[in-house]
């Protein structure tokens, strides 16, 4: 799931006219059949994906879809897919789609890049039997309309995460009020369809339009496990063969998920300080992981009172940083940039990382989501208090940044919801589950929740630090590959049934042996990085 941003102070704040209705998902249990969409073909993209499409011949276009499910007739939308046909026509599988979390991730590129990638490891038989799809969800980049409040919103530099007084947390709920409104004014009418339910009915729609005759498969990471649970709880019998990668509890969805983020964030940021000591001949940042870690916030206090690079706050250089303890692979680069920054006053290492954030689509749709799905606390001090518990009991890098990435839903138009309760135990084909144990984006534990709920098989990776791996460690994607091709699946044993060591070489890299950019590189593909799973 995309990255959590949250707040301190001791007050609580109004809601300021939000209003708290809550509006029911039509029919969740039994959704209204729907005919196949109408497609639109056209150019694919002409973007740094472009090299995808045009290796792998895929096709791209909009598919047409309700706003509305409820009237199905009604308004239309589209979402834009891409499609790569299968070649093997005697052992045709169907449709094989992907989701890359968020919400908000854009999949367009995904099915174009599996075929890429089955081909490179072997596995072209497997590729060339499904019509490999990606799409860009309702809301998402390509699709239309796409979701956008403020583009200034994230600008640099922010005001700190960390508010030392209520007059400073009271800045960041007026900008939290603002990019509410200004989603409401420019698109109301959509934010209500925003919800993963609808979501997973465009799903059917996929199927319905490019494989009719076979079930759906799947391959989802991050908020898509929670996609993909809800498309198999409204369509169990269409449900096909689902890999689900990182996944979300169920039970959390939104407001706890964030809670328990904040928990294994500190975790994974203290893990990557122990790593950086461990290299302190390299790093000079200290030789323990308190020293690194004090050594990081005296910068952060430093950043607070003069930008890094001019554009660099507080704010900014914890979400640079934040990205070491998402995925390993970052673990070199964050560590150079720090050290560069920190011991020689080089400001180039983050600077190139820091990345452009005057578009906020993903952010727009991850907020509209998450304020459709579920109901949120309408009370200020809720939110308030759960953060200074937290930061007192050691919670201190991803707490109140994760409050502000959630805080315009407080203020959002209406108060989501209900909940769909998850519960897809008697699909026909199991699911496999993957996770990592010590993944600090979806924590280990919530997979229990998910696993009870589905039809489902359990892979661990065993120490894995990186959200949702199964592409990067060798052993997930083989037996995910394999459940794919022959439906291999370990046997039921209520609980862990089959696991996957860490690869020590990524989960750990050697700085001083290992490139930063070998750790993310897929040997043969064009020379593109495909975007993170969020």
């Amino acid at each position: 799931m995309k990255k959590l941003l949250l707040i301190t102070t001791a007050a609580a704040v109004g809601v300021g006219g939000a209003a708290t209705a809550a509006f029911a998902d039509p029919a969740p249990t039994a959704p209204k059949a729907a005919s196949a969409s109408k497609v639109t073909w056209g150019a694919c993209p002409d973007d740094g994906y472009a090299a995808y499409y045009k290796a792998t011949n895929a096709e791209c276009g909009q598919l047409e879809v309700p706003l509305d499910y409820a009237r199905p007739n009604g308004k239309k939308i589209s979402i834009a897919v891409t499609r790569v046909k299968h070649t093997d026509t005697k052992d045709y599988r169907g449709v094989l789609t992907f989701n890359p979390g968020g919400p908000g991730g854009a999949g367009l590129v995904y099915g174009p890049y599996f075929k890429l990638l089955l081909n490179k490891r072997g596995y072209a038989a497997l590729a060339a039997k499904y019509d490999l799809i990606g799409f860009d969800p309702r809301g998402v980049e390509y699709s239309k309309p796409a979701l956008r409040c403020n583009s200034d919103f994230q600008k640099p530099v922010r005001p700190d995460y960390n508010p030392a007084s209520r007059k400073e947390e009271a800045a960041w709920l007026a900008k939290s009020r603002k990019y509410a409104q200004d989603c409401t004014k420019k698109f109301g009418w959509l934010l209500p369809h925003m919800r993963t339910t609808d979501a997973a009915r465009d799903l059917e729609q996929i199927r319905r339009t490019f494989g009719a005759d076979k079930k759906l498969n799947y391959w989802g990471f991050s908020y898509g496990t929670y996609l993909g649970a809800t498309y198999e709880t409204l369509f169990p019998r269409q449900t096909g063969k689902f890999v689900l990668d990182g996944n979300v509890n169920p039970d959390h969805v939104w407001y706890d998920t964030q809670l328990d983020q904040d928990r294994a964030f500190e975790r994974n940021f203290k893990l990557f300080n122990s790593w950086i000591a461990k290299w302190d001949s390299k790093y000079h940042l200290g030789t323990t992981e308190k020293a690194v870690e004090a050594n990081y916030y005296k910068a952060r206090a430093a950043a607070a009172k003069a930008p890094i690079g001019g554009t660099i706050g507080p704010d900014e250089l914890d979400d640079i940083v934040q990205q070491a303890p998402y995925y390993t692979s970052e673990y070199i680069p964050v560590a150079d940039a720090l050290s560069a920054w920190i011991v020689n006053k080089d400001p180039k290492g983050l600077k190139d990382r820091q990345g452009d954030t005057s578009d906020d689509n993903s952010f727009a749709v991850y907020n509209a989501v998450q304020a459709a799905d579920a109901h949120w606390p309408r009370n200020w001090s809720k939110w308030h208090d759960d953060a200074v518990k937290l930061v007192k009991q050691g919670n201190r890098f991803n707490t109140w940044p994760n409050v502000w990435f959630n805080a315009p839903i407080f203020y959002w138009p209406f108060n989501g919801g209900p909940k769909l309760h998850i519960n897809a135990r008697h699909t026909s084909t199991p699911t496999l589950l993957i996770q990592s144990t010590l993944d600090a984006a979806t924590p280990f534990d919530g997979v229990f929740v998910q696993h009870r709920e589905l039809n489902s098989r359990l892979l661990a990776e065993l120490g894995g630090k990186t959200h949702a791996n199964s592409l990067g460690n060798q052993c997930l994607f083989t037996k995910a590959v394999s459940y794919l091709d022959t439906g291999a699946l370990p046997a039921n044993k209520r609980g862990v049934d089959d696991t996957c060591d860490a690869n020590p070489a990524t989960n750990d890299p050697n700085p001083t042996t290992v490139s930063a950019k070998s750790l993310t590189a897929v040997p043969g593909l064009p020379d593109l990085a495909l975007p993170k799973i969020r």
